[in-house]
């Protein structure tokens, strides 16, 4: 449904317009990106609390995040970003 959002499309096109390299930005461009934030979230936050409930917890944690990244293939662009300690936490565990 691309009639809703749960990210403010104002603030979307304000992080676009930071990029230099873009002058315009179509109508369309921040509901795609909008949307697609949402089901980024959507994927990662599911595979964190798989993550949670295997570890036999209720509680989403730092390193239930890191271990989805970690798992993932998909999500190796983050492994940069997430603090290498929490990931040796996650493989250290499993």
């Amino acid at each position: 449904d691309f009639k809703t959002h749960q990210l403010p499309l104002a603030r979307i096109k304000k992080i676009m317009k930071a990029d230099e390299d873009v002058k315009m930005i179509s109508a369309e461009a921040p509901v795609l990106f909008a949307k697609a934030c949402e089901l980024f979230i959507l994927e990662l936050t599911f595979r964190a609390w798989m993550h949670t409930e295997e570890n036999k917890r209720r509680t989403l944690q730092r390193n239930d995040v890191a271990g989805a990244i970690s798992r993932a293939d998909i999500f190796d662009f983050l492994v940069d970003i997430v603090p290498r300690e929490e990931l040796k936490v996650t493989f250290l565990s499993t």
